[in-house]
């Protein structure tokens, strides 16, 4: 039963943002869709019966934003697919090695579409792209593991699996709120889009960097956990911050300092 909801949300969100794709859509009308398919997932994994009003609020805002930010995120070559790649082999992980949460073809399915996608994605030049409808959908599968995945262990910790697209999105908001800025406008100001285009990086080297960083701190995640839940928040948090500093380096010589002056 659990699977009919997860089609469904998925069906949802990957029809909306298909529609998005061929012809841009009004933003009250994907963010409904968004609220609808993470309602149906709720439903489905049971969430309503089993957490309080404020906690379902805060989860509604969490896991809506990181819907967005997955699709913010998918500005390069092979960052979607191997960002994505790297938190679902760690999960797989957990699932057979610490606690089983989910089928295991559940995730092998996701590893899989993963690898074809890289096959056409991760090049110099791309034979394909993701589009709104594949960040959408897989942000979406990876929505569904780590609910399952919390829902079982009765912890919210697996969310430093996120740790480097969160990061980045949100300090990309606060610097943009603070040039006064409409958030909700496109814009070139993520970390990776200044290394790629101010920089002139290459799109692999830049997709493997974040996908490699968020790999190392989801596995040491997975390592303490078994051991000491808070000294994998204390490494969790350290990451965050880490992530932050590093972020930093986007106001000094990586970017041309005039394009991050508020007009």
């Amino acid at each position: 039963m659990e699977n009919l909801y997860f089609l469904t949300g998925l069906t949802l969100i990957s029809g909306i943002s298909l529609g998005d794709d061929i012809r841009p859509l009004p933003k009250r009308v994907r963010i409904v869709f968004h609220f609808l398919s993470i309602s149906i997932l709720f439903y489905g994994l049971g969430i309503y019966v089993l957490h309080s009003w404020w906690l379902i609020g805060i989860a509604y805002i969490f896991f809506v934003g990181v819907l967005n930010v997955y699709n913010f995120m998918d500005g390069i070559n092979g960052i979607t697919g191997l960002y994505s790649l790297s938190i679902l082999v760690v999960l797989q992980y957990v699932n057979l090695k610490i606690v089983a949460f989910t089928p295991p073809d559940f995730i092998n399915y996701a590893i899989l579409a993963c690898f074809v996608f890289l096959f056409f994605n991760f090049r110099n030049r791309a034979k394909c792209f993701a589009g709104d409808i594949g960040s959408m959908a897989i942000a979406f599968w990876i929505i569904t593991l780590l609910l399952q995945l919390m829902l079982e262990t009765q912890s919210v910790i697996w969310i430093l699996f996120l740790t480097v697209y969160r990061v980045d999105s949100l300090c990309t908001i606060l610097h943009r709120l603070y040039l006064r800025q409409n958030i909700f406008k496109a814009h070139r100001m993520h970390f990776y889009q200044v290394l790629a285009n101010e920089r002139g990086i290459s799109h692999l080297r830049i997709s493997t960097a974040y996908a490699g960083v968020q790999f190392i701190i989801s596995l040491i995640i997975v390592v303490l956990y078994p051991y000491s839940l808070l000294a994998a928040w204390l490494v969790g948090i350290g990451a965050t911050v880490l992530c932050c500093l590093i972020y930093l380096l986007k106001f000094t010589k990586i970017g041309k300092a005039a394009d991050w002056r508020p007009s």
